[in-house]
């Protein structure tokens, strides 16, 4: 029998001096960084930590610490010494050989941060978000605040890696979300529960009067939470700030007997996708609490055409000052503000608590939890870049993959068909040349890309 044979076997490997590279999207999103600012507001926040010009620039630093996120191959920092001598990752991400980070010098560097540098980040954060905000431009702005553990388990031993709720060591990092970004966060140890202190007052009173005084006055904002946050002083101050909260109660027994004692006429009911809900509204606070807030008591009848028998339905009580806080709503349209009354509104709302978790997915799917370092500072500090690495890979894929990609796309979705795509380097006549196979340009609009990563709108300050 004849053996199958290819006509095209290869009969020799060889090396070649061309510049090739294997990670020719990563040039997209190098020209976004530099187009958008970030990398100029960046340099000059931490600008006063280069103590030498014969090292590297702090910009040059950053950004090859957001592409070694963007790209995800690695989480090793000893992975900066295999891209040092890369020639084609040099060029994919428009910097020379010579400029390229040693693991070394990329460690000495997060080294160099201590743990008060956090408010550092938090500004380059929020900053980000008023940037989003204005170009969006929303009527009503939607929070989700939560914490976050990040499993740090079987690391060696780590300053602030302590015992979680989730029975694993690590850290727990408290995060406000919008959008499917996080906005604002603060870096703490595994056992800082997610109510711990003033710190969820605090931010959410720093957040409110940021928007306030750089994007809008009279927005509408809505602050969602789960039960963890269920504490009088946190719905106080949301109250006093004339904002609505959307928050989950917990199952007193007072709460139960209200249900158990209502009526069947009591109780309302309404559709959502495949679930039908019967809730019940009343008033409650409790002993200590000087005013009542609106409150539901929900219950899932059915999941599909399946009947749920009492044992299996997921009771849930959901508070909120809307209909009660009448400057919540002031500065909404007369439809809006009949929507957020009416009561199916808000327990949908509290209902997209579930998405709004999606960005803790996404977020470890981009980067990763076990942190590198056994200083809270330098750990701190690589937390942050990695927070704001992610934030620009989410506004990199509004800006200039949407038409190719889904916005809503993980990383590693983005990274198979958008990065990893090989590529050949030319320089001729002083023009630096990428070059790819026509049928890549065509699949994913290459060109179509490369003209969107070079218009962004420039984050302001």
């Amino acid at each position: 029998m004849k053996k199958a044979r290819s006509s095209q076997r290869i009969n020799k490997i060889d090396t070649t001096t061309d510049t090739i590279t294997g990670r020719g999207g990563l040039v997209l999103f190098s020209r976004y960084l530099e187009m958008t600012g970030i990398l100029d507001i960046l340099n000059t926040k931490f600008g006063f930590m280069r103590k030498s010009s014969k090292g590297l620039s702090v910009w040059i630093l950053f950004k090859q610490i957001f592409c070694f996120f963007f790209d995800g191959t690695s989480r090793h920092l000893t992975y900066f010494d295999q891209l040092k001598n890369d020639k084609g990752y040099a060029g994919a991400i428009e910097t020379t050989t010579s400029q390229m980070a040693s693991s070394h010098m990329i460690k000495r560097f997060f080294q160099t941060f201590g743990w008060w540098f956090a408010n550092h980040f938090r500004w380059v954060l929020r900053t980000m978000f008023i940037w989003r905000l204005n170009i969006i431009k929303p009527d009503e702005i939607v929070l989700y605040i939560d914490s976050m553990v990040m499993d740090n388990d079987d690391a060696k031993k780590r300053q602030g890696v302590q015992p979680t709720y989730k029975k694993k060591k690590g850290f727990h990092p408290l995060q406000i979300i919008w959008n499917g970004k996080i906005v604002d966060a603060i870096f703490r140890g595994g056992s800082k529960n997610g109510n711990f202190g003033d710190t969820v007052v605090n931010m959410i009173i720093g957040l409110v009067n940021l928007i306030r005084s750089d994007y809008s006055k009279t927005v509408t904002i809505i602050l969602r939470c789960d039960s963890g946050f269920f504490d009088k002083k946190n719905f106080a101050a949301f109250d006093e700030l004339n904002i609505g909260f959307i928050a989950s109660g917990k199952m007193y027994a007072g709460v139960k007997q209200q249900a158990s004692n209502a009526a069947n006429s009591d109780w309302d009911s309404y559709n959502i996708k495949e679930q039908t809900w019967s809730f019940l509204e009343f008033g409650f606070r409790c002993d200590k609490w000087k005013r009542f807030y609106r409150t539901f008591y929900t219950r899932c009848l059915y999941e599909g055409k399946q009947i749920l028998l009492d044992f299996a339905r997921p009771d849930n009580v959901i508070l909120t000052n809307i209909g009660i806080n009448d400057k919540v709503l002031k500065n909404c349209t007369e439809e809006r503000r009949q929507y957020w009354l009416i009561p199916e509104a808000i327990i949908n709302s509290y209902h997209q608590c579930g998405a709004d978790e999606l960005a803790h997915r996404g977020f470890k799917d981009f980067d990763f939890e076990q942190l590198p370092f056994k200083k809270f500072g330098p750990n701190s500090a690589f937390y942050y870049c990695m927070l704001i690495s992610f934030f620009l890979f989410e506004t990199f894929k509004e800006d200039v993959t949407a038409e190719v990609i889904p916005i809503r796309s993980y990383a590693t979705s983005v990274r198979r068909k958008i990065v990893d795509i090989g590529a050949k380097i030319v320089k001729k006549s002083h023009m630096i040349t990428l070059k790819l196979s026509q049928s890549v340009m065509q699949a994913i609009k290459f060109d179509k890309l490369w003209a969107n990563c070079q218009n962004p709108s420039p984050i302001l300050i």
